[in-house]
């Protein structure tokens, strides 16, 4: 019988070195590759046939709800088991949902990962007892209290917006165009603001709580809260021209103070919110960098079928509009008329 064939993945060289003592004591198993971020993860997965992936989701460069559905699309025979330190039961829902045989907690015994493996490798569902214990409270409870995030600053968003798309320190200065030095000070802030203390945790507490990328319409120097209020709308505003949407975002505010506005410069970004917040609305340029604002339709609409999608553009074309239109958006619109009456009209129309 041919062993099976185990990558670990895991930022963190100690914890590799505890996984792979554990594994060892297990016959049949031959680890092939251990890899410490996303992309290195997809490369060794392109280059090797393997039967059980063992991977922290909370690595640097890898977005876990849409790698794990990606992993398993490609491979689907492909067992998949996460070793986390996070016992948040919306986290483990949200990556059963997409794939994953198993949910191990960091801090249960090593035998239990042994036992993980065996049931995992057996074609059962393996969740720790602590998860298992707080998803049966949650049933018989109902809903949890929905958690109150910390209100960030527009600043303090943009930073991890950034830290999301992997820039390091240095990337992210040249971006904001502010020094090296004033970056590591926002970043220090915007750690003790999460509650976090690096800048995986803070990617792990985005990933748990997508939501707080949000601005709302007060963050917008609202004033009213006109036709809607009560109801809810998220909004998705795609523009690789920061002052552009931070131009709508408060085009947008000014009458809808409920609004939770999230904002994107490019497709995979774009991508990344609409499938974990599920927006009512998504304005997106036709125009990004080096990117097709049509192609980010299709790609949005593929992830939450229920966006509304309008593209705008500053060169209104008939071919655009074609495209744009069977792409799934459901109008087309100059940017030279985007004023407060169109952007009311589009927002009611998402409202229903």
């Amino acid at each position: 019988m041919s062993p099976t064939r185990v990558i670990l993945a895991d930022d963190h060289e100690i914890v590799r070195a505890g996984l792979r003592n554990a594994l060892l004591e297990l016959a049949n198993l031959d680890i092939v590759a251990e890899v410490g971020t996303g992309p290195d993860l997809m490369t060794v997965l392109a280059s090797h046939p393997i039967d059980l992936l063992i991977v922290d989701v909370a690595m640097p460069d890898f977005e876990p709800i849409g790698a794990v559905r990606q992993i398993k699309a490609q491979h689907p025979a492909l067992k998949i088991l996460v070793v986390s330190a996070y016992a948040d039961e919306a986290y483990l829902v949200g990556l059963l949902d997409v794939g994953v045989d198993g949910y191990h907690l960091k801090d249960q015994p090593l035998a239990d990962l042994q036992l993980a493996v065996q049931r995992v490798l057996a074609g059962d569902r393996w969740i720790s007892g602590p998860l298992v214990e707080r998803l049966l409270h949650r049933r018989s409870t109902g809903p949890l209290p929905a958690l109150s995030l910390p209100q960030l600053t527009r600043r303090q968003r943009e930073l991890l917006r950034l830290l999301a798309q992997g820039h390091d320190n240095r990337k992210i200065a040249q971006t904001t165009g502010l020094s090296v030095k004033t970056i590591e000070n926002h970043l220090t802030r915007l750690y003790r603001s999460l509650g976090v203390y690096s800048r995986s945790e803070a990617l792990s507490y985005l990933m748990r709580h997508p939501e707080i990328l949000a601005a709302t319409g007060q963050d917008s120097d609202a004033k009213v809260a006109e036709p809607g209020a009560g109801k809810s709308l998220s909004v998705l505003l795609v523009d690789d021209n920061p002052r552009y949407r931070q131009q709508l975002s408060r085009m947008i505010g000014k009458t809808y103070a409920f609004a939770l506005l999230y904002e994107a410069d490019d497709v995979s970004e774009a991508v990344r919110l609409a499938e974990s917040v599920k927006p009512n609305l998504a304005l997106i340029d036709v125009v990004l960098t080096d990117e097709d604002g049509i192609y980010c339709t299709r790609r949005v609409k593929a992830v939450s079928p229920a966006t509304r999608v309008v593209l705008i553009s500053a060169y209104p074309d008939r071919e655009f509009h074609r495209l744009g239109l069977n792409a799934g958006a459901v109008a087309f619109l100059d940017k030279k008329d985007l004023d407060a009456a169109a952007v009311r009209q589009v927002i009611d129309d998402a409202l229903g």
